[in-house]
């Protein structure tokens, strides 16, 4: 596996690069560093600190066009793939540190499974602000050095990635709903997996810690 550059020709199926948005960038770069640092991985849909900053109004027009915005985090340190996971809407990505994206397609997905070898990396410079589109799977970031790990803002739609609804499975993508807006694919290795979620990731769980 190569690691590819978010500003390569690569990237562009998967996502962008958003500009212009410096003061908002900078609010939510001077904060973050005020949340934890695990040494696994761990996710907060909405941090008050995040969420109190006026950068919230400017998320949420800005970025999602005026709808209700949750600004959280996921942070510590990771190089496994694990999961892919998918939203009705996009995801932004900001990190205080260069972190690394395994990203995927959703038209990748062949009878209801997806093949880890279809899987891409992306390397997302610090400071840098990325749009994952709603198309895209994706999952936990991954770190560049195990010293720093890694700090990354995820905003999302407000209620995304909280709690699953009821709900009888009818059409088979069902089967995948994890959470709120959030639709799950698991590797068999994974913790997930343990946990009940469907096992659709069919390869090797990728691994990058040799390319770091």
């Amino acid at each position: 596996m190569t690691i590819l550059d978010v500003f390569s020709p690569e990237f562009k199926p998967y996502g962008k690069v958003i500009t212009g948005l410096d003061g908002m960038v900078r609010q939510i770069l001077d904060t973050l560093p005020e949340t934890p640092l695990p040494e696994g991985t761990d996710y907060v849909a909405e941090e008050p600190k995040l969420q109190a900053l006026p950068a919230s109004r400017a998320a949420s027009v800005h970025l999602f066009g005026g709808m209700p915005v949750q600004l959280g985090w996921c942070n510590g340190h990771n190089t496994k793939l694990n999961c892919l996971e998918y939203h009705r809407d996009s995801e932004f990505n900001l990190g205080t540190e260069d972190f690394i994206l395994l990203l995927a397609k959703q038209d990748e997905i062949t009878d209801g499974k997806l093949d880890t070898a279809k899987v891409k990396a992306f390397r997302v410079p610090a400071g840098v602000l990325v749009e994952v589109y709603a198309t895209t799977l994706h999952y936990a970031p991954c770190h560049t050095d195990p010293a720093k790990g890694f700090r990354v803002l995820v905003a999302l739609p407000r209620g995304t990635n909280t709690e699953k609804p009821g709900m009888e499975n009818r059409a088979p993508e069902d089967a995948y709903l994890w959470a709120c807006n959030k639709w799950l694919l698991a590797h068999a290795e994974s913790s997930e997996a343990a946990q009940g979620a469907p096992v659709a990731l069919v390869g090797e769980n990728i691994d990058i810690a040799g390319l770091i």
